[in-house]
């Protein structure tokens, strides 16, 4: 055998990618890789099974997945904004939107949601309050989150109480329900839990925004520091300073200390949203319930605190980074996707008729669900200016006319 044969057969036992128009490497080369980051309030949840049913029917696409937790979630997504390595595809929240634009850091959506098949699924009041004020669609739909009143209804039936209706219904039943169970002297039920550190604006905004607050008018003018502004934040201050119906440790109560207070008894009723159901149901069974929030002077307000994806600007994969957006927001994978999240489905198709009192809660509040506004400020008050004053209030450092001046302050700049 001549030596040329011999290097031949040698090449072809040796490495037959070569001569296979480069056979794994060139496959590794078309992959295209979807960087996700995401954050669930329950750590077991597993997103796996989206996955693998994604790349099933995607080949050549593979989602790389991050779980984030929420406490850092939001600087950790800032700083790698700000230093160019953004993931492709994040879990946001509707009021980072304005900072994220103003930092070019987002991909618009309207061209790859005009030619998308489930646009028409999603609910269009869903597609109306997360369009940015440019008129630009720079998130895509993920899941409802309504926020609700959780009420322990033993407690109601032993004291004979209704569900309150109005703020005044909620103080009266809030100060029947907090007492000494034991006999021991010291208070061991507390009407309400209020989250008073990061997360709580919603249990504020509850009760301030519906009686007389708004963050801007009409107009573009503040509404923060009106005489009724001012009255309804104190009236909300007041539950904890002066009415003491929340616990002592309410400054610095998260999402871990109000769920844990409801489940324990410790406290008897709190504001928190469908993720939490699950686990309360799971603990209390029949001796948990939900409503609507109650009403304030000026009407009804309730957070839509939503949740979407977004695909950054930076991203090297554009058009693999939608198809993974859209994907989890088609009705058969995001039914898949609440189940773990435990959320309302942004999906028309998946309205479901034998809704229980927790999802009952959620839908019957939607009409009087808002956001908070779309302006850069939104993320820094929400994240560490709302919990910081908040605390400051509980603690009569500041007073509401103070704490209402500075969140005005903060808006104009």
């Amino acid at each position: 055998m001549k030596k040329s044969s011999i290097l031949v057969l040698v090449l072809l036992l040796i490495c037959p990618a070569l001569f296979a128009g480069g056979g794994s490497e060139a496959s590794e080369a078309e992959e295209q890789v979807v960087k996700f980051w995401y954050h669930f309030d329950n750590p077991e949840t597993a997103l796996n099974p989206l996955i693998e049913k994604f790349e099933r029917e995607k080949p050549g696409i593979r989602i790389e997945a991050e779980r984030v937790a929420w406490d850092v979630y939001n600087q950790k997504l800032l700083t790698a904004v700000a230093g160019g390595y953004p993931p492709d595809v994040a879990q946001v929240k509707l009021w980072w939107q304005p900072q994220l634009v103003e930092m070019g850091a987002l991909l618009p959506l309207d061209d790859y949601i005009a030619s998308w098949d489930g646009k028409d699924d999603i609910y269009e009041n869903v597609w109306e309050l997360t369009r940015y004020t440019d008129g630009k669609q720079y998130y895509m739909p993920l899941q409802m989150v309504i926020l609700y009143l959780y009420y322990r209804q033993d407690m109601f039936d032993e004291l004979g109480l209704e569900v309150p209706k109005t703020r005044e219904e909620f103080l009266d039943a809030a100060k029947k329900l907090t007492r000494d169970t034991d006999g021991d002297g010291v208070v061991d039920v507390y009407g309400f839990g209020i989250r008073g550190a990061r997360g709580g604006h919603d249990w504020w905004g509850t009760f301030v925004l519906s009686s007389g607050a708004q963050f801007f008018d009409k107009n573009g003018n503040s509404g923060l520091t009106t005489p009724e502004a001012i009255a309804a934040n104190q009236w909300f201050i007041d539950l904890y300073r002066v009415h003491k119906v929340s616990p002592p440790t309410t400054p610095s109560d998260g999402f871990k200390e109000i769920i844990a207070n409801m489940i324990s008894g410790r406290t008897a009723m709190t504001i928190h949203h469908l993720g939490s159901a699950a686990q309360m149901e799971e603990a209390l069974g029949d001796r948990i319930s939900a409503a609507p929030v109650p009403r304030g002077t000026e009407g009804y307000w309730t957070s839509f605190g939503d949740e979407e994806n977004a695909v950054f600007a930076a991203t090297e994969v554009p058009d693999a980074a939608f198809k993974w957006a859209a994907f989890l927001a088609e009705a058969e994978n995001n039914a898949i996707w609440q189940k773990s999240s435990g959320q309302v489905s942004i999906n028309k198709s998946n309205a479901r008729a034998d809704a229980d009192r927790f999802l009952k809660a959620t839908t019957d509040s939607a009409d009087f669900a808002g956001v908070l506004p779309a302006h850069p400020g939104t993320a820094e008050f929400v994240e560490s200016l709302w919990p910081a004053l908040m605390q400051q209030a509980f603690a009569g450092e500041i007073t509401s006319a103070e704490m209402m001046q500075a969140i005005e302050d903060h808006f104009a700049k």
